[in-house]
């Protein structure tokens, strides 16, 4: 039974559902579940810092059923997002209605599409891989697949990394150079790896011109089934998830470094690099990406086996909370930088 706690990762689209069936303040009902009820669920049910033995480790890696709750995540997201364009094209909304519906939506997309596209983005086998380029597709962030997995976790916590926030950096601020340096850094990546493997620029193995192609064609489809009204809430919902992403990014990261080597290299990536968040809930709702440290130890790892680091430098707050508190950067800074380590302030 312990293997399907992570079927608790479905009821941020069950509350997704009730926001896109209801009218006035039950549109935030995935916004309140996000941000009340999961830290006050984390708050009750407390922390757990145990990993699995070897043994325990070795016979979870490949069980299917593991990668089955991952793939279920597809129609779950597809379904419910032709729901809200549904609700959106035949409802007359008020204002706040259409910001709650429109909240609840981008909520759905970073955990249930991008934060699964992540885990699946890691994986050898082609099918996962596609997988993971599909659910980045409603979000308008594909070509996050490229710089994550070929930029961020080899300068994570560096000046070169756009993901990685400095000390000090309001989470505002994060936002914009995050967003816009991961862009051009997925270009640089993309354009390295033509070059690498002898391709020319407008290869069909150039990713990043598929990207520009498919996004828009998404975009278009809606448009073509239901109104430019529509398309307009798609483009913001993608826009709100990956604002939402970047916010992860921030708490993830911020005001760790790692320091050059005297050989001139950077240190290799450690533990105590990412910050970590052992709230039970918060582990299972997201797949355990707030074990972040293990995730970029070893990056090949499955979320289901990912371990606890006493090193690891470790948020007082799950995921939730820790979002709502990067929103206060006054309050973050006073919570948060006394818990970054003093030579990495410098």
């Amino acid at each position: 039974m312990k293997d399907l706690k992570y079927l608790f990762a479905y009821t941020v689209p069950i509350s997704a559902y009730i926001s896109f069936v209801s009218y006035g303040l039950g549109t935030y009902s995935a916004v309140i579940y996000a941000f009340v009820v999961l830290p006050i669920l984390d708050i009750l049910t407390g922390q757990g810092s145990e990993n699995l033995s070897k043994d325990e480790a070795l016979n979870k890696k490949n069980k299917w059923i593991f990668d089955l709750m991952l793939y279920l995540n597809v129609p779950i997201v597809f379904g419910l997002l032709f729901l809200a364009f549904s609700k959106i094209q035949t409802n007359d909304y008020a204002i706040y209605e259409l910001i709650g519906i429109g909240l609840s939506a981008g909520i759905l997309l970073a955990t249930n599409a991008i934060n699964v596209a992540h885990e699946l983005g890691h994986r050898k086998p082609y099918f996962e891989r596609f997988l993971s380029k599909l659910l980045y597709m409603p979000c308008l962030y594909m070509h996050f697949y490229i710089e994550h997995n070929f930029g961020h976790h080899l300068h994570v916590a560096t000046p070169e990394d756009g993901a990685t926030a400095k000390y000090n950096q309001t989470i505002y601020s994060f936002w914009i150079t995050s967003v816009s340096k991961q862009y051009v850094d997925a270009w640089k990546r993309q354009i390295h790896l033509l070059k690498v493997n002898n391709y020319s620029f407008f290869s069909i193995k150039n990713d990043m011109l598929w990207y520009h192609f498919i996004q828009p064609l998404y975009l278009l489809t809606v448009y073509y089934y239901f109104s430019f009204e529509v398309v307009i809430f798609a483009f913001a919902i993608g826009v709100i998830s990956f604002l939402f992403l970047e916010s992860i990014n921030y708490i993830e990261h911020y005001g760790l470094k790692r320091f050059k080597t005297p050989s001139g290299h950077y240190e290799r990536v450690q533990p105590h690099h990412s910050w970590n968040s052992n709230f039970n809930i918060g582990r299972i709702v997201l797949y355990e990406l707030t074990r972040h440290s293990d995730h970029h130890y070893k990056t090949s790892k499955k979320y289901q086996i990912l371990n606890s680091y006493k090193e690891s430098p470790t948020l007082p707050l799950g995921y939730p909370a820790s979002l709502l508190l990067s929103f206060i950067p006054p309050l973050w800074f006073k919570i948060i930088n006394p818990l970054v380590p003093d030579q990495m302030k410098m």
